[in-house]
């Protein structure tokens, strides 16, 4: 005797028609294992990421380079910029130039906020090296970080105009030091 189901098919009674319920299968153990894999290694390449490395380091509460281990480091990178302060003069900054200062990262960096494509933002720690960085596309830019120490230092930022480019103010500086009034 043949039966015919709802799809036309034919089956014969000592046939049992084997369905999985709809929406489930079954996996094998090579395929959880490729699966488990999979996860491990999206979840190791997110961590050790630029900003799964960020993320780590702000619950961390840490930097990841205090005092040497920072000169020439990415300040966002390094978790320095969480708790930096700024000196940014209010008058007279016709290139919105600032200094950075991380207290935990022993650290400066120099900062432009209304510069051109080309125009340049360096600082130097007296008796210290030198960053610069140059404005690639919009109109600002840091630079890497430079080494100051735990106890006193002088840093001189400055806004460094592209020759013949599309910035209107001159070469301008800014100084600080630990007692400068940063914010």
């Amino acid at each position: 005797m043949t039966t015919s189901s709802p799809d036309n098919s034919s089956t014969t009674p000592s046939e049992p028609a084997a369905q999985q319920p709809e929406g489930r299968r079954r996996w094998n153990s090579a395929t959880s294992v490729a699966l488990a894999v999979a996860v491990v290694g999206a979840v190791a390449a997110a961590v050790l990421s630029p900003l799964g490395e960020h993320v780590v380091n702000a619950f961390l509460d840490e930097p990841t380079c205090p005092g040497e281990a920072c000169e020439g480091k990415n300040p966002g990178r390094q978790g320095c910029d969480e708790g930096a302060t700024t000196f940014k003069p209010a008058a007279g900054n016709p290139a919105e130039l600032s200094i950075r200062y991380s207290k935990d990262c022993q650290a400066v960096w120099g900062k432009i906020e209304r510069g051109a494509k080309g125009d340049l933002v360096t600082v130097e720690a007296t008796g210290g090296t030198k960053r610069a960085a140059e404005i690639g596309y919009g109109d600002d830019q840091y630079t890497p970080m430079v080494r100051v120490g735990d106890g006193e230092f002088e840093v001189t930022a400055c806004a460094v105009p592209k020759a013949g480019g599309e910035s209107t103010y001159e070469l301008y500086c800014v100084h600080g030091s630990e007692a400068t009034a940063w914010r």
